[in-house]
């Protein structure tokens, strides 16, 4: 979103796998002691949830977040979606199936067959409409993400042909390109 929208910015990561999620002066930003978190050092003000950061620097920059009411609802719960259901279960289908595979086959299948139920719900969202709100959103910035963990999730963007085309697209921005390697290079974007 930051590279999207053009703003100066400057990143301090956060090593959970160091516990400095939990550092006081990171709590005093994000209590919840989880990552994403921004400061804005212009308005004095620190934000924790991704979602509530996306609206923020949305509102903020007056980009990404739809002005006529029925795309700005459409926006609105395609955001709600990857904030109640993309995020937490795609989240859950890393944890069980990418890490941990094997120990806990019950929650593998739950997760695994949540993801694809998801998958096909987005595919379907995107059969008819190019972006999940009709023009490029935060909703799209907020989903993507997820997205781009197919594999860790063990699936083949291949079998949803239309959220396989939205993910691509938005691959190819340029502030996504950029965007994807902040902090830091780990890897190319994976391509289906």
């Amino acid at each position: 979103m930051l590279e999207e929208i053009g703003l100066d910015y400057a990143t301090r990561p956060i090593d959970i796998n160091n516990d400095d999620q939990f550092a006081p002066d990171f709590l005093k930003i994000a209590p919840s002691n989880k990552i994403p978190a921004i400061v804005d050092q212009d308005e004095n003000i620190s934000i924790m949830e991704s979602g509530a950061i996306l609206l923020y620097l949305g509102k903020k920059t007056g980009q990404f977040i739809p002005t006529d009411d029925k795309t700005y609802w459409q926006m609105m719960e395609w955001l709600m979606m990857q904030m109640g259901s993309v995020g937490p279960m795609l989240g859950q289908t890393h944890h069980f199936v990418k890490y941990n595979q094997g120990k806990a086959p019950y929650a593998e299948t739950r997760y695994l067959n949540e993801t694809k139920r998801l998958y096909g719900v987005l595919d379907r969202r995107l059969a008819d409409h190019e972006y999940l709100a009709d023009e490029y959103s935060v909703a799209d910035i907020a989903t993507w993400p997820w997205i781009s963990r197919f594999d860790y999730q063990t699936m083949d963007l291949n079998e949803y042909p239309h959220l396989k085309r939205w993910y691509v697209a938005i691959a190819a921005r340029p502030a996504v390109q950029k965007g994807y390697h902040v902090p830091k290079f780990v890897n190319e974007i994976p391509m289906p």
